[in-house]
This record gives structure tokens, C-alpha cells and sequence, in this order.
């Protein structure tokens, strides 16, 4: 069954090129093999609706067989709309689990007036979706964070938390029982936005914590709209940039043996690095097959 009976053009055009984002991250990183039982989390936001419906496009002409089952989980945040998910997954005939917690009173009674509830809130959702991966067999969990949240998450370390670390596109979790996935981690979140506005999806805002203005994630995405405003293409440029590390022209002694250096040391690129950088290109977006 379609999402829509007759999509434009320049949706379908959309659609397409996403698809292939997505289908290319799957690839590159080897994301989904036969046999695999994927957890798709969806929280009523563009971007899990987006992921739903890439992994339901590519299952029909993926070299492998895998099942997918779309969870959401209502925290029970006052005025939550708990029927429209479920009308939504019978809509479009995917196997799905709703799975009721009440995280928002204990976010609530834990977390002072004012402070952000972010951190607490994820921690108490992702052991619910362990727990829930767990009971229906699923060994993959696929989450709908995208490009530009992963660069965020970047400048988030970079800046807020002394280190140079990111969002991986694929990990496994701390008790070893899971993969988890992040497929649209080719995809940019103004396209995502353009196609979830064009499907018309029934979004369900978080309110769980209001608007936090404050965050330092947000404080994050206006720096990069202004930068993206300024200079087009920056944070394509710096997501290529985390697909491209130079250890030895970093400073951590754990990747790459400073002390240890002498002349007959292999080093990439030596002092070349000084000289003023060439950009690589961007990818290209060009729709691609998911094949092996």
C-alpha cells in the first residue's frame, strides 16, 4: 500500500533521491543483512516517518530479506494523541508494537524546573526500546537521526564536551544484544522536512520538554544555519570531513603513536596538511542501487 494515491513529480523526484541516500548508507556501512529483524522507532516526527518509509520502499527490491516492525513508545506526555500512530501503521500494513510508559512523570519529578530534560528523557527511552527489541526478536534497531544531527552531535563534543566525537552511523549498544542503525545518515534534514511536508504525515510535536530554547543542541543548529546561509554546503562539507580522519594530524595519542614518531615513520600527507586545503567534492546525491 503507497503513502499517497498520486504524489507530484517533484515529489516522487524527492522520494527517489532520498531512497537512494538511504540505500547508499546502508551500503556503505553494511547496515541490514539477510535475515535481520529491524526495530524501526518512531516518534510521530518527520524523520522517523521518512525512515518508515525508505526501509519499507527498499525491502521490496533489497538483494536481502529482512522484517521490519515500527515501534512507538507514548511516554504519556498530557494531550498525546495515542490513536494516531496506530491508525497510521494500520494505514500503510506494517507490523507494528505501541508500547505505553509514563517516562513523562518521572522526567518530571526528577528533573528541577527549568533544567533541560533531554538527557534523562533519551536514557529512560532507549532501555524501554532494548527491552522491547529484545522481547520481539529484533537484532537491529533503526533510529531516524540524519546528517545534520550527526554533525551537530560533532560540534555538540566538539564544543560543549572536549572531545572529537560524532554520531555513528551504525553501533552496537552497551549490552552487546543490539545493532543499532541510523539509515538516513546520508540524508539532509531540509530535504526530509520538504519530503515529510509533501506525504502530508500526521506529525506529533514533542512536548514533553516545550521548546528548551536554550539547549545547546539548538544553540548548534543555529550556528550551522548561519554558516549554511553564509557559506552553502558547510555542513555537507563537514560530514564529508568525519568521513575523512587524519590521525596523525590530530593529537591523541591512542590513534596514532606520537612518541613513538621517527623519519622512518609513514605519515599521510606530512606536512602537506599546512598548505591551503582543497575541498573534496560533496556527494552528489545521484540515486544509487542498493545491491552487494
Amino acid at each position: 500500500m503507497t503513502d499517497i494515491a498520486s504524489p507530484s513529480h517533484t515529489l516522487q523526484k524527492l522520494r527517489k533521491f532520498l531512497e537512494g541516500r538511504t540505500g547508499k548508507a546502508i551500503m556503505d556501512y553494511n547496515m541490514i543483512e539477510d535475515g535481520d529483524t529491524i526495530l524501526v522507532c518512531c516518534s510521530g516526527g518527520k524523520d522517523s516517518y521518512t525512515l518508515l518509509s525508505m526501509l519499507m520502499a527498499l525491502q521490496q527490491r533489497a538483494p536481502v530479506k529482512f522484517r521490519l516492525i515500527a515501534m512507538n513508545l507514548d511516554q504519556k506526555q498530557p494531550g498525546f494523541p495515542a490513536d494516531v500512530l496506530p491508525a497510521y501503521f494500520e494505514s500503510i500494513g506494517i507490523e507494528h508494537r505501541i508500547v505505553e510508559a509514563d517516562t513523562y512523570s518521572v522526567v518530571k519529578e526528577k528533573i528541577p524546573e527549568g533544567k533541560t530534560t533531554c538527557s534523562l528523557c533519551s536514557r529512560l527511552r532507549r532501555g524501554i526500546i532494548y527491552r522491547t527489541a529484545k522481547e520481539l526478536g529484533a537484532n537491529k534497531i533503526a533510529l531516524g537521526h540524519h546528517r545534520d544531527d550527526m554533525v551537530h552531535t560533532f560540534f555538540l563534543n566538539l564544543l560543549f564536551g572536549g572531545k572529537t566525537k560524532a554520531m555513528p552511523p551504525k553501533l552496537v549498544t552497551d549490552d552487546g544484544a543490539h545493532v543499532v542503525i541510523r539509515p538516513l545518515a546520508y540524508c539532509p534534514e531540509a530535504d526530509i522536512a520538504k519530503f515529510a511536508r509533501g506525504m502530508a504525515y500526521p506529525i506529533i510535536p514533542c512536548n514533553l520538554c516545550g521548546s528548551q530554547e536554550n539547549l545547546q543542541r539548538q544553540k548548534i543548529r543555529e550556528m550551522m544555519q548561519d554558516w549554511d546561509k553564509r557559506y552553502p554546503g558547510r555542513t555537507e562539507a563537514v560530514f564529508t570531513a568525519l568521513q575523512n580522519v587524519v590521525p596523525s594530524h590530530l593529537a591523541d595519542n591512542q590513534l596514532f603513536d606520537f612518541r613513538g614518531l621517527t623519519l622512518e615513520t609513514p605519515v599521510e600527507e606530512g606536512d602537506i596538511a599546512f598548505d591551503a586545503p582543497e575541498m573534496p567534492p560533496v556527494f552528489s546525491g545521484t540515486p544509487v542501487q542498493w545491491s552487494v
